[in-house]
């Protein structure tokens, strides 16, 4: 035989070796750190009571929370080839707060009521059930998250109507996800990822003649992240 071919022969019997340490080097493994980072949604689904008031009772109508886009920020540990842990972060969120559904005697104070901001750090532990000699790697997670709300105003139309003041306390609530990664090289990924965040606050105003107001809001947004990752 050749020397070619003797060469060629070797070649083809090493090349499923090499393809499959090639794959197997794309997936996740005990050790990596994965960094993503991409657009982020928050998108409430809120559920709220009637406004209250001290003196009053509840004066009907609910509490609102508009949608808001921001960096996202993914920082996982993987513990094991199928077990991580991970670390939601994000720049600040901003979101409009209104009111709405107020009674027919009530109905001005319907409208725009403030602004917030708020920040949701989210750590969790991550299941991939996939074998690490795929380049796909969808996964599973459930975890805690703390949400902290800070920079709320009222705006200037709300004060006109005589509202006063706007707080909202912070939440501890569960997390879960749904995501995936997609190894394009063997360090850089794409990644896409859903999850539900338990999130209930209540919020405090004054109101000029009324008094003090609170209304409890089951926020429970969905999140929603598109972005890029990198394994070190």
């Amino acid at each position: 035989m050749s020397r070619f071919a003797t060469q060629l022969s070797a070649s083809l019997l090493l090349a499923p070796a090499l393809l499959a340490v090639s794959i197997t080097a794309q997936a996740h493994q005990a050790g990596d750190i994965l960094v993503r980072a991409g657009a982020v949604t928050v998108d409430p689904h809120e559920d709220s009571s009637g406004i209250k008031s001290a003196a009053l009772g509840d004066l009907g109508g609910s509490a609102t929370l508009d949608s808001d886009t921001q960096l996202g920020l993914n920082f996982a540990y993987m513990v094991t080839d199928n077990l991580g842990i991970e670390l939601l972060a994000a720049t600040p969120f901003s979101h409009d707060v209104g009111v709405s559904g107020s009674p027919a005697g009530l109905s001005a104070l319907n409208g725009k009521l403030g602004t917030l901001k708020h920040l949701p750090p989210t750590l969790s532990a991550v299941w991939y059930p996939i074998h690490n000699s795929s380049a796909f790697q969808p996964y599973l997670g459930a975890g805690i998250n703390f949400t902290w709300f800070f920079d709320e105003e009222v705006s200037s139309s709300a004060e006109a109507k005589g509202f006063d003041g706007l707080s909202m306390d912070n939440s501890w609530g569960l997390a879960a996800q749904v995501g995936a990664d997609y190894m394009l090289t063997d360090k850089l990924m794409l990644n896409a990822q859903v999850r539900y965040i338990d999130i209930e606050t209540t919020g405090h105003t004054e109101l000029a003649g009324v008094g003090r107001l609170k209304v409890d809001v089951d926020v429970d947004p969905m999140v929603y992240m598109v972005g890029l990752g990198y394994k070190f």
